[in-house]
């Protein structure tokens, strides 16, 4: 089979930002002549672009790497990503993965394959070498505005996967929203590793929103993850532009002070509120979601107990719950008083618990609502697709609405979302 003919399969575990190279990488294999394909069975390369964020993400990348081998013996199975970039080695002894590249080479995956001869699982069959677009992919876009991060938390390994702070230049990032809405996008997602810290040239995150939403027909824009003392007044004016979508993540990690100091967050409970406090003073139909680890080293009861309080009286609209993982080579892991597991995990299912309660409360205050939707996709019979402020919305129909912008009301409660008639 010639090399331009062979089918690729990517999946990808973790953020927003390995979402959006993934999108880069499915671009580059189609520009050289490759054809994406979603069925791992059929592809002649299987690429899973890694997380290593916790144990379990490491357990998940593990695991598809073996399910790829064990459906398709021919595929030639390509690690990279961010356990890659951590440790190699254990990807590299699992049977079957024939390449294992780093953050560092993850842009260079075509080059690297065709300059290594490695196109067929004969040709590639040693682990230890070093080095669907809108077909297929979502009818959300996400483009990466940035990647690193010098915050050195003491519980998170991304600085050492991503590196150090880099901003990319605006006209890269104008230049590859406009290629989405060349190829049919209608909702951009702009993400980075610490998109907040975004700085080029003088031009901070405020300006490069501004010149997206000024310079492009992109029809709805939405940030990834945001810190506290990002959250400016300058910033939540852009919000008045009815294309920048009302769903802010705002990272929390803890609501107990003592328990942030231990973590080296860069914010207290209090600065927190007062980011709320303004974005709800500005957009106050916007979406506030967040992220919580419990059970992190010497977390008393009474400290759980903080964070679950603070929650509750922020009334997120989501909540992501992770359990403490230690990371190798953080200052965490380290730490003396490691929370049991047993622990971990009441505490993990009363804060999913309350998780769950804010989500279904906030969908509550907008029945009855009528809202523009991103319809994105199909699945028994039952279409579903997002409202700006990050409501998943279902219904029942027989026409094709993917990737079409509705205006829906939404009636009921249903599953993680809202039902609507159309």
């Amino acid at each position: 089979m010639n090399s331009k003919n062979k089918r690729v399969k990517i999946d990808t575990l973790g953020c927003k930002l390995n979402q959006a190279e993934t999108e880069l990488l499915a671009e580059q294999f189609v520009q050289a002549g490759y054809r994406l394909t979603s069925s791992v069975d059929k592809a002649d390369i299987y690429i899973l672009n890694t997380c290593t964020v916790t144990h379990i993400a490491d357990r998940k990348s593990r695991h598809l790497l073996r399910l790829a081998r064990r459906r398709n013996a021919e595929a030639v199975v390509v690690a990279t990503g961010c356990y890659a970039q951590r440790t190699r080695q254990e990807l590299a002894d699992i049977d079957g993965v024939n390449l294992v590249l780093g953050n560092d080479d993850k842009m260079n995956i075509v080059q690297l394959l065709e300059a290594e001869g490695c196109l067929s699982v004969s040709d590639c069959n040693r682990g230890d070498l070093q080095v669907e677009h809108k077909n297929g992919m979502r009818n959300r876009a996400f483009v990466k505005a940035q990647d690193g991060c010098n915050n050195l938390c003491t519980y998170c390994i991304v600085p050492m996967v991503r590196g150090r702070e880099e901003s990319l230049p605006a006209g890269n990032i104008i230049a590859w929203v406009r290629d989405r809405i060349i190829h049919g996008y209608k909702e951009v997602v702009l993400t980075g590793t610490e998109i907040g810290s975004y700085r080029y040239n003088g031009l901070a995150l405020s300006g490069l929103v501004e010149k997206i939403l000024n310079e492009t027909d992109i029809v709805r824009l939405r940030l990834s993850s945001l810190q506290p003392h990002h959250i400016t007044p300058q910033l939540m004016e852009l919000w008045h532009n009815p294309r920048l979508c009302p769903h802010l993540h705002l990272s929390l990690q803890s609501g107990s002070d003592s328990v942030l100091g231990r973590m080296e967050r860069r914010y207290s409970t209090k600065e927190y509120n007062m980011a709320v406090s303004l974005i709800r003073s500005i957009v106050p139909e916007a979406a506030i979601t967040t992220d919580v680890i419990v059970g992190f080293p010497g977390e008393s009861e009474e400290e759980f107990g903080e964070s679950y309080s603070f929650c509750k009286g922020v009334d997120f609209a989501r909540i992501h719950v992770f359990p403490f993982s230690p990371r190798p080579g953080t200052q965490a892991a380290e730490m003396k008083e490691q929370v049991r597991a047993s622990i971990k995990k009441g505490r993990s299912q009363k804060m999913l618990a309350l998780a769950e309660e804010s989500a279904r409360n906030f969908r509550k205050r907008f029945l009855g609502r009528t809202m523009p939707l991103l319809w994105e996709q199909k699945t028994n019979g039952i279409w579903s697709g997002l409202t700006g402020n990050y409501i998943r919305v279902y219904a029942k129909s027989d026409e094709d609405l993917s990737n079409q912008i509705t205006e829906v009301k939404l009636e009921k409660l249903y599953k993680d979302g809202v039902l609507v008639e159309l």
